[in-house]
């Protein structure tokens, strides 16, 4: 269940003593710069897929981040700022509605982390990306299941990830107020669904992404 609406209330007694655990065995190899990487959105109805590159200071966890599932929105917000401020370097890229629909959503995310990757102001010394290998990437990375929340800088990735996203779909929200995106987000939520069934898609759906389907994975 998400923690409470602080940073440090929702991470309860504070980052393990191993926080940094994952990325000290490269930093100990000389490699300073250890890019995690995650994605916001790859499941919802319309909007982009938004990814985030994060390379911490060595020795320098930020307190109370962690998988932003199991964070509250406003620790989200706060632990955001707190990484954007302390972290070495922050990335992010994106993939668009019209490029989920035409390339498929698998392509679409690889891009958006790619982007995020070209955006950081140096280039990483390795990459740790949340899940499974990506496909095509044109960079080497580990790839960790459930990286964000076994990887400190992927957590951090997450976090920006989705905060990024958030707020791109309630400033969208206030264009296409039908859909509630500033509540659902994009995701396929009965009152979206309801939304759709009465008005049809917006601009920012994606057209590819079939209603009945997003509904068996919300109600699942």
């Amino acid at each position: 269940m998400p923690g409470g609406d602080s940073p440090s209330e929702a991470a309860g007694s504070g980052p393990a003593p191993d926080v940094l655990g994952y990325e000290r065995r490269f930093w100990e190899e000389g490699l300073q710069a250890v890019a995690g990487v995650d994605e916001a959105g790859r499941g919802p109805l319309a909007g982009p897929v938004v990814a985030a590159a994060v390379i911490l200071r060595p020795e320098r966890p930020v307190e109370g981040a962690r998988d932003s599932k199991d964070l509250t929105p406003k620790a989200r917000e706060v632990l955001s700022v707190r990484i954007l401020e302390e972290a070495l370097a922050v990335g992010i890229g994106a993939g668009s509605v019209r490029e989920v629909d035409r390339l498929n959503i698998a392509v679409a995310t690889r891009l958006a982390m790619e982007r995020a990757l070209r955006a950081l102001p140096r280039a990483p010394d390795h990459v740790v990306v949340d899940g499974l290998p990506v496909k095509g990437a044109r960079w080497p990375h580990d790839a960790v299941v459930r990286g964000d929340r076994r990887v400190h800088t992927v957590a951090c990735a997450s976090i920006v990830a989705k905060v990024c996203r958030d707020r791109l779909m309630c400033r969208l929200a206030a264009k296409y107020p039908r859909y509630r995106w500033e509540t659902n987000k994009g995701y396929g939520t009965p009152d979206h669904l309801r939304a759709l069934s009465e008005w049809g898609p917006s601009p920012h759906h994606r057209l590819t992404f079939r209603p009945s389907q997003m509904r068996l994975e919300f109600e699942g």
